[in-house]
């Protein structure tokens, strides 16, 4: 059972409401049942089995509005997970469930505003729900296990997957002509540069490259693409496999290790990256060996640097801003917010505005006029929800100024951007930004 998905359930369903008790349907269609609940069956199983208390069920499920799909089990790669429990008061999920067999399909429809209100908690409906509204559940209800049942099959699963990996593990050596010897560990260590010097010590900071990959797979991690890394030998810092490897290793030296699951993840595996008992293979090399303090020296010098080029990052902003506009010939003044909204093309379609959903293409540049990103040349337009936070401060005043149709130049100061944070190597801190906007859609 997939923990993320119990918890996903649990805040949208765990405590959907009872429905009104007349006798006469208020959903044109449905019936309801002898336990309160407003339901379609498509399919229904006579003697299939049904789910009681405690149990695990698995179920495809979207929910939606009358004319919007809110959520669809269709679009995660596994169906949705989660244990039956007592109804929590009459006519809720639990009791619509509970009169499901196995490959019965069924809508549950409820007030829209008081899943909402009630079940999502929200202060307020949004602006696209009306009180009173329908809002539908979809369910097929594809397994019910007893919870010895689920784990007795999680038992058979990992055994499985554990005789596998010394199977692959096998079949890998044999085909890439690996014939060294697994250290006592497990471990599999193959020099593929010589390095030179000594050994390091127990407490000695390493300086080091690695790239992680699943055994004849995918590549998990490669630190070649950032700054080395300073490992303290001794100290526990990846996989206990990564973790003994290093010490074999000189200064300069490289090495392919293999790195069996006894020694890396186990049983356990890595939430959805690294499945159980899966051998690792990492690409090691050994820069340098230094002392601790030599590198918490360079550490405080480092920091100490990117201090100084913040505060004059600051401290330089207007300026750049100032240039920017005297280099581009714009005169526009800013808003009280600090941020410059010079349109381009006026839109002639629906305004822009807190709560509605809006559908843009962008291009981002820095101050200097460096080109970082185009969603058309991407072919990916942006759409998101005005007033959620979604987006920096820059774009949530800016947008609301835009109709469907329109096109604006947005100059944004990190105070409406990403301030003293760093975002990759071409925003340092403090910079601002400049974003030419097309509004495409205002739903």
């Amino acid at each position: 059972m997939k923990i993320n998905q119990l918890l996903f359930f649990s805040l949208f369903i765990a405590t959907v409401f009872a429905v009104s008790s007349c006798s006469n349907s208020p959903y044109p269609g449905f019936k309801k049942t002898e336990n309160g609940v407003y339901a379609k069956f498509y399919q229904k199983s006579k003697d299939g089995k049904k789910p009681v208390e405690t149990d695990i069920i698995t179920v495809k499920m979207d929910y939606r509005l009358t004319d919007t799909v809110l959520f669809s089990s269709k679009d995660m790669p596994e169906a949705l997970v989660f244990p039956m429990i007592a109804p929590t008061f009459t006519g809720d999920v639990y009791a619509g469930l509970g009169l499901m067999s196995v490959d019965d399909s069924v809508t549950f429809v409820f007030p829209a505003d008081s899943f909402f209100l009630k079940t999502a908690g929200m202060p307020q409906l949004p602006e696209y729900v009306t009180a009173g509204s329908p809002m539908y559940f979809d369910i097929k209800l594809l397994k019910v296990q007893t919870q010895a049942e689920v784990e007795a099959e999680r038992i058979a699963q990992l055994t499985e997957l554990k005789a596998q990996e010394m199977t692959n593990l096998h079949e890998y050596l044999t085909a890439n002509g690996i014939t060294v010897a697994p250290t006592e560990s497990g471990l599999y260590f193959i020099e593929t540069k010589k390095g030179s010097g000594r050994l390091p010590k127990v407490g000695e900071m390493l300086q080091v490259h690695f790239i992680v990959s699943v055994l004849g797979g995918n590549q998990l991690f490669s630190s070649y693409n950032q700054n080395p890394i300073d490992v303290e030998y001794g100290k526990q810092f990846d996989t206990k496999g990564f973790d003994e490897a290093i010490g074999y290793l000189s200064k300069g030296a490289k090495a392919m290790v293999i790195v069996p699951s006894s020694m890396a993840f186990d049983s356990l595996g890595r939430s959805n990256m690294i499945p159980p008992y899966t051998t690792l293979v990492y690409e090691l090399e050994l820069l340098n060996i230094r002392s601790v303090e030599e590198v918490q020296k360079e550490r405080a010098a480092k920091a100490k640097a990117e201090e100084m080029a913040k505060t004059q990052a600051k401290t330089n902003e207007t300026v750049r801003i100032a240039k920017y506009l005297k280099d581009n010939n714009i005169s526009k003044e800013p808003l009280p917010s600090g941020l410059y909204y010079i349109e381009t093309q006026q839109g002639t379609g629906t305004q822009a505005a807190v709560g509605k959903k809006v559908k843009v293409h962008y291009t981002l540049y820095n101050i200097a006029g460096k080109k970082l990103q185009s969603s058309i040349e991407s072919n990916s337009p942006y759409e998101f929800v005005l007033g959620q936070k979604s987006v920096i401060d820059g774009w949530e005043e800016g947008l609301t100024y835009m109709k469907a149709g329109g096109k604006a130049m947005l100059i944004v100061p990190s105070s409406l951007a990403y301030g003293e944070n760093q975002r990759g190597p071409d925003i340092p801190p403090y910079s601002p930004l400049v974003f030419e906007i097309e509004m495409l859609e205002v739903n």
